[in-house]
C-alpha cells in the first residue's frame, strides 16, 4: 500500500462525492428558479447522466488503485463512503419523486449499516472480510436499478428487487464469513 493519498483513484473518488449531491440536486429540486426553465424529462436526464459518470467513476477508482499500486488508507475510507453517498443521493431523489418504495430504502441501508458495523467489528480483530461476487454483483444492479428509476424505465422496480435479494444475500454471506472466521 502507498501512502500518497493524492492519486488519480482518489481524486475519481472525491468527483464521485461531489457528483452525488448534484444529482441529488437535480432530482429533488425541480422548482428551484436555476431548474424551471427545464421540462422534468431533461432533469431526469441530466441526473441520470450525473448518476453514470460517477458510476464509472466507482470503476475507475478501483481498477487504477489497483493496476498502478496507488491503494491508500485515504482512499479505503473514501471510496466505500463514495459509494454509499451516490445510493444514498439516488434512492432519495426517487423516493422524493415516489418511484421507489420507502421500505426497499430501509432495507438496502440497513443491510449496510449493519455489514460496515461488522466490517469495522472484524478488522478489530483482525479478520479479513472480502467482498464476494454477490456483494459486487448488487453493488451494479443497484446501479442498474437506481438508473432505469431515474429515467422512469420500464422493469426498474424488478430490476431494483434483484437488487434487493442480491443485497440482503449478500448481507448473509458477510455474516456467515465473519462467524466462520471468528
Amino acid at each position: 500500500m502507498i501512502n500518497s493519498s493524492i492519486n488519480i483513484a482518489n481524486i475519481l473518488t472525491i468527483i464521485r462525492i461531489l457528483l452525488a449531491p448534484l444529482m441529488l440536486w437535480f432530482l429533488v429540486d425541480r422548482n428551484n428558479s436555476l431548474l424551471i426553465y427545464f421540462h422534468y424529462s431533461w432533469l431526469d436526464y441530466f441526473a441520470a447522466f450525473i448518476f453514470v459518470v460517477a458510476s464509472i467513476t466507482d470503476f475507475f477508482d478501483g481498477f487504477i488503485a489497483r493496476k498502478y499500486n496507488q491503494i491508500s488508507t485515504l482512499g479505503q475510507i473514501l471510496d466505500p463512503l463514495a459509494d454509499k453517498m451516490l445510493m444514498l443521493a439516488g434512492f432519495l431523489g426517487l423516493l422524493v419523486l415516489n418511484r421507489i418504495d420507502v421500505f426497499i430504502i430501509f432495507l438496502i441501508l440497513s443491510r449496510e449499516f449493519f455489514i460496515t458495523g461488522l466490517r469495522i467489528l472484524a478488522q478489530n480483530k483482525n479478520i479479513t472480510i472480502n467482498s464476494s461476487f454477490c456483494a459486487k454483483t448488487k453493488t451494479v444492479v443497484q446501479m442498474i436499478a437506481i438508473g432505469f428509476l431515474i429515467m422512469n424505465w420500464p422493469y426498474g422496480t424488478i430490476i431494483l428487487y434483484i437488487a434487493l435479494f442480491l443485497t440482503l444475500y449478500s448481507g448473509y454471506e458477510y455474516i456467515k464469513e465473519f462467524i466462520i472466521k471468528s
